[in-house]
């Protein structure tokens, strides 16, 4: 996963404008479906003639701060993670926005990038809720494989294939920093409260 969040307003414009084109190509009657393929190439189309396709809904509404904390605290419950910990990666990958899209294509709340969006089954990254239960159920995996949370944290940013190549964290200095950057997210909120963590303006 990516946390940088720079070109976000942009990609999510972008995808707007997508959105409205292939409504406009179709009649208000007519859906417009989509699916995702092994390489993390979205495919569109208003006759879906493969049963991969499933129905294309871009106009999902995002959630408070604290429907955002209330979902995690239910799906992390179901996979044992420590609701804080979701809360400081959801800080430190997308500043809570549903429709952030990182520099490398990550989408949502978590950043979750398009090869492990197929690999998940996540139709659509941009619905909070399926996003957050995705990361969540991912994480969970990472977590069982290292059972350490530094490592697992690196294996979240750069990848698992990255990890288990350097045999422990890489030497990237993105990935450095965002494990420093999710932990020390993390303890603030342990130490304060989940309402000091500020948005950025």
């Amino acid at each position: 996963m990516d946390g940088k969040t720079k070109k976000v307003k942009l990609n999510a414009v972008i995808l707007l404008l997508l959105s409205f084109m292939l409504l406009c190509t179709a009649s208000f009657s007519e859906k417009i479906y989509f699916f995702v393929d092994k390489n993390g190439v979205y495919h569109f189309t208003d006759i879906p003639d493969d049963p991969r396709y499933r129905p294309f809904d871009l106009w999902v509404s995002g959630l408070t701060k604290q429907e955002i904390k209330e979902a995690v605290e239910k799906i992390a419950s179901k996979y044992k993670i420590d609701p804080d910990l979701i809360l400081a990666m959801i800080k430190v990958e997308s500043n809570f926005d549903h429709l952030a899209v990182s520099s490398k294509n990550a989408k949502g709340l978590m950043q979750i990038d398009p090869i492990t969006q197929v690999e998940l089954g996540l139709e659509n990254p941009f619905d909070p809720y399926a996003n957050i239960e995705a990361g969540i159920r991912y994480l969970r995996y990472l977590m069982d494989r290292y059972k350490d949370l530094r490592l697992t944290l690196a294996a979240y940013n750069a990848g698992p294939t990255t990890v288990d190549r350097f045999g422990g964290i890489p030497p990237y200095k993105e990935t450095k920093n965002y494990i420093e950057r999710v932990i020390k997210t993390y303890n603030q909120i342990k130490r304060r409260s989940f309402e000091s963590v500020k948005l950025a303006k």
